[in-house]
């Protein structure tokens, strides 16, 4: 199996995360700056470690509704469609950015220490939560009925 790219789409960083070769783990990978050229940075980075799909959260709104936020993140998946080898698909991330700060302070890390990385560890989350959740899918349906 090759790896899977989760993303943190911000308005002035976007957080990457990627899959180990299992598809069990997320890891932190890197920030990039939002802007005219992220596309293009992944997609040179789905290229050059053969991602299979990206996974680009969309942070929908408590009650489930799509907001500003969320229906920016959908466009940024359309984008990403036309110009990669692989699929992308979209998964909700309410509240990864606050679960991310909170994992990060619990390590002892203060908000100007964890800004660069809080980004990552929000698209790790992500990450993490979509392949828990085929996981999940997978073993569901091998249980007998």
């Amino acid at each position: 199996m090759n790896p899977i790219l989760g993303i943190d789409l911000g308005k002035v960083r976007i957080g990457l995360a990627i899959s180990d070769e299992l598809q069990l783990l997320a890891h932190p990978l890197e920030t990039i700056p939002a802007g005219r050229n992220a596309p293009a940075r992944i997609a040179e980075i789905v290229r050059q470690r053969n991602i299979e799909n990206v996974v680009v959260g969309v942070p929908r709104r408590m009650s489930g509704e799509f907001g500003i936020e969320a229906k920016s993140a959908l466009d940024f998946a359309e984008k990403l469609r036309a110009m990669l080898p692989c699929a992308v698909v979209t998964w909700d991330e309410r509240l990864t950015t606050l679960a991310a700060n909170r994992a990060l302070r619990d390590l002892g890390k203060n908000t100007r220490q964890s800004r660069q990385y809080v980004d990552q560890v929000a698209a790790q989350i992500i990450l993490q939560g979509y392949l828990d959740s085929r996981r999940q899918s997978a073993h569901a349906e091998d249980i007998p009925r």
